[in-house]
């Protein structure tokens, strides 16, 4: 059976540091796979800022390209909004249950607020967690340290993010090392963030 990890995020726009984490994973744990699952547009929420669901999808795919182990996915865009990480799961399960066994990847940040995500039982108790190391504010719930369904990753710690990534590049700023190369060729050619 298939080791799949899933990578949430809008990744608007994915850069280095997502694809340091990603490929850390699979080359140093026993993942054989990880899914980039972009998160689409909420129809709830309109984010100026948040490119449309095919272009993110298209700078995943152009980022990953050359990794096979890495995958670029457009699961949740069929699903009813908004959506949740639960469901999600329910619908991967549906579809690929035989072949694949799945987990989901966070950072440290993210595993301070699971206690409040829908179903965060029910989550751990049938998949596990791959936590990377995050600089953030908080502490992790003490039900959470050392629970035998949480593997803590010794990956590098990537301090850059898409926000600064966008705001510095609509400045004028020179991004282009934060960003693979087919990524940063898209999103200058389509004019993106500026």
């Amino acid at each position: 059976m298939k080791q799949v990890g899933l990578f949430f995020g809008t990744f608007n726009p994915i850069h280095i540091g997502h694809l340091i984490i990603a490929n850390h994973l699979v080359e140093f744990s026993d993942l054989d796979e990880v899914w980039f699952v972009i998160t689409p547009q909420s129809p709830f929420k309109t984010k100026m800022s948040l490119l449309d669901d095919h272009h993110r999808y298209q700078m995943v795919y152009e980022a990953v390209e050359n990794y096979p182990k890495l995958k670029p996915s457009k699961i949740e865009f069929d699903l009813p909004q908004p959506n949740y990480t639960i469901n999600t799961l329910a619908h991967l399960g549906e579809e690929y249950g035989k072949a694949y066994q799945f987990s989901l990847i966070m950072g440290e940040d993210n595993l301070k607020s699971f206690h409040k995500w829908k179903n965060y039982e029910t989550i751990l108790e049938h998949y596990s967690l791959y936590v990377y190391p995050r600089i953030s504010e908080g502490e992790i719930e003490h039900k959470f340290v050392g629970h035998p369904k949480i593997n803590r990753v010794d990956a590098p710690i990537m301090e850059i993010s898409s926000t600064f990534i966008r705001r510095e590049h609509k400045n004028g700023k020179n991004v282009r090392p934060l960003l693979p190369s087919a990524v940063w060729k898209y999103m200058d050619e389509m004019n993106f963030y500026r």
